[in-house]
């Protein structure tokens, strides 16, 4: 390795540590107005719908949206510098920002992983996933009107669903060519309680 090549590395990782020591007194100090652009959620639990704050997008956090891209990269932190660790690779996915940075946003997907995304990869529009913590138990009941009614599909867990109407209890959902209701107790990309129009 040559001594230029060597000392650029080391200035880079000074760099990196000066930035983060930044941070780090900028937070011991208190300087909210400086970091306001870094707003976390809860770490787990359903959130408080009402007393959710806004992050620096003037969206309330957490929240869910879904995948812009058949390809999302998702990175350890919020820059280009901060290494890939894993791609999704599934359009519409829904992943639930946790944490804004600039133009980057923390997300978290439905078995719990957690990284930083390109906000420009994330719609507004709103999917779900029907029960992936059942994978393997058996198909859900989607049915044609939102208390009862026929069955009018049968949804594996892991269903990927469009998101049409939600009252709190109940969304309407279309999968696989066929719309209908299910309980959102049983979808990840809504929270229960929460109306979706």
């Amino acid at each position: 390795m040559s001594h230029m090549h060597y000392c650029s590395r080391k200035l880079t990782k000074i760099l990196r540590m000066a930035a983060l020591a930044l941070v780090l007194l900028l937070l011991a100090a208190g300087g909210s107005c400086l970091l306001s652009a870094v707003v976390e959620a809860k770490s787990s639990g359903m959130p408080d719908l009402a007393a959710r704050k806004k992050g620096p997008s003037g969206l309330p956090i957490p929240r869910f949206v879904s995948l812009k891209a058949n390809e999302v990269n998702v990175r350890r932190g919020p820059s280009w510098d901060h290494a890939v660790v894993w791609v999704f690779r599934r359009e519409h996915l829904p992943v639930e920002i946790i944490a804004e940075f600039d133009v980057w946003r923390q997300v978290r997907d439905s078995e719990g992983a957690t990284g930083w995304v390109l906000g420009t990869l994330l719609s507004g529009r709103r999917t779900v996933l029907v029960a992936p913590w059942k994978k393997g138990q058996g198909a859900l009941d989607m049915r044609n009107a939102a208390r009862g009614g026929k069955v009018v599909a049968k949804l594996s867990p892991g269903v990927l669903g469009k998101v049409k109407a939600c009252d709190g209890k109940q969304c309407q959902i279309s999968a696989g060519g066929v719309s209908g209701y299910i309980s959102q107790e049983l979808l990840w990309g809504v929270y229960v309680g929460e109306k979706v129009k």
